[in-house]
Parts: C-alpha cells; sequence; structure tokens
C-alpha cells in the first residue's frame, strides 16, 4: 500500500509543480462550463423542454462538468507516451502493479480537480442563481466517487491500445467523443431518440454522467436508484478486470516490438 500512496503524493505534487499548464487547462474546462450554461440557457428561456428547467439544467450541467473534470489534470497522453516512446519497460521493472500504479497517480489528480469543481459551482452559483442541492447527499457522493475508477477504466484501456497502433491522437479523439455523447455530457440521455438513449443508458459510459445527475436530481430513487448504482459498480469491476486480461495481450505486443 505504501508505493501506492507515495505515487498518489508524487502525481498530486507533479500537478502543483506545473501549475500554469494546470490553470490554463482548467480555464479551458471553464469555457465550456461557461459555453454550455449560454446554450442551455438561451434554448430553455421560453420553458421546460423534457422535464428540464432552467434550475435544473444549470445543476445538470455542473454535474456533468464535474464527471468530466475528474482525471483531467492527469488525463490520458502521459500513460500512452509512456507506451509509444518504450519507457513503459522501465515501469515493468518496479515491483509493484502496473494497472494498480497508474490508478493511484490518476486518483492523485483529486488534489487540485476537487477544488476546482467546488470553485466552478460556487461560481456558477454566484453569476446565475442557486442550483437545486442533491435529493439524496449519500447515494449522489457514493455514485459519483465511483467516477474516479471508471473514467480511469476508460484512459487506461485506451492508452493500451498504443501497444498496437503506435499513435494515440485518433484513439483520444474518438474516446472523447464517445464518452461526451453516450454518457450524456453533450445532452441530457432522455432527450436522444428512444432508441439511442435506451441502450446509451445501460453502457458504462452512462456511469459518468447520467447516473450521477440522475441521483443528484432525485430522478431515481428508491429501487431506481439501486439498480443505477448496481450498474455503475458492474462496470467498474468489468473493466477493471477485463483491462488485466487486456494486458496481457498488452505485454505479448511489447515483447514482438522489441520493448
Amino acid at each position: 500500500m505504501k508505493p501506492y500512496l507515495s505515487m498518489f503524493l508524487m502525481s498530486a505534487r507533479r500537478t502543483f509543480a506545473y501549475r500554469l499548464s494546470a490553470l490554463i487547462g482548467w480555464l479551458g474546462g471553464g469555457a465550456i462550463l461557461i459555453s454550455s450554461l449560454s446554450v442551455w440557457h438561451a434554448l430553455l428561456g421560453e420553458g421546460a423542454i423534457a422535464g428540464y428547467d432552467w434550475p435544473m439544467m444549470k445543476a445538470y450541467l455542473v454535474v456533468a462538468w464535474a464527471a468530466g473534470s475528474i482525471g483531467a489534470s492527469q488525463g490520458d497522453w502521459r500513460m500512452a507516451d509512456r507506451i509509444r516512446e518504450g519507457h513503459v519497460a522501465t515501469d515493468l521493472t518496479k515491483p509493484v502493479d502496473y494497472q494498480g500504479s497508474r490508478f493511484a497517480e490518476h486518483a492523485g489528480g483529486l488534489a487540485t480537480e476537487i477544488p476546482a469543481i467546488l470553485i466552478a459551482a460556487s461560481a456558477v452559483i454566484a453569476f446565475t442563481g442557486s442550483i437545486p442541492g442533491p435529493a439524496n447527499v449519500f447515494l449522489f457522493l457514493l455514485s459519483f466517487a465511483c467516477v474516479v475508477p471508471l473514467k480511469f477504466c476508460f484512459t487506461y484501456l485506451t492508452a493500451m491500445l498504443c501497444f498496437w497502433t503506435h499513435n494515440f491522437m485518433g484513439i483520444s479523439w474518438a474516446k472523447d467523443a464517445i464518452i461526451w455523447l453516450f454518457s450524456g455530457g453533450l445532452i441530457p440521455l432522455s432527450m436522444l431518440p428512444v432508441w439511442l438513449s435506451v441502450p446509451a443508458s445501460l453502457l458504462p459510459f452512462a456511469g459518468i454522467t447520467a447516473t450521477p445527475a440522475a441521483l443528484y436530481l432525485g430522478q431515481a430513487t428508491g429501487a431506481e436508484a439501486a439498480r443505477l448504482l448496481g450498474l455503475q459498480v458492474f462496470w467498474v469491476l468489468a473493466l477493471w478486470f477485463g483491462a488485466r486480461l487486456l494486458w496481457r495481450g498488452a505485454l505479448r505486443a511489447l515483447t514482438v516490438h522489441g520493448g
């Protein structure tokens, strides 16, 4: 456990060490939140859409932006670059679990991500007025905590594709586009056509935005809330252990290409 804690702390310190880079990244993320709020404010100016009025949509957008910010300070390029450039061979010599080590580094970003999320939420309230509070604080926090390993799994799985592709730009763009749409980050899944919203709600991407947002707004209670949380946890476990299986194939690819 101690090595992973050290990696967690090193990751947090690295973010603070490159403060200007982190600040520019957060300003860019803030611009996305501001533009989303502006667009939806205009769309909802004449009344609610699909059950969302302006206060509800503000809360939804804040939750969606917060979920999207998890893992943003660490990103996936650092992991992918180490694989493409062969530095992963050095990582393999360390007596720690590779996947666990990368998760510890991923979680280290929370040291700056959580404060940034709180600042952004406070700014939204200050400039646009109050937003509804969480319908069930415990269920929402539990669901939001699951976003951390869930987003790591997506980052880890896509980065490992570099063992075969030796390029990451296209993979990164495709990953971001798919998650942005199927998580509900672009628009709530309930606003998508039924033929798309129903399967999207069952995919792991929904656990990033749609599930925590539904629990925050009280759109899922009782058995439905338990089902959504159970599905979220299922996908975390499935992707985590699925990544271990992919890792075995990646090691063979590393050997073939000279490591």
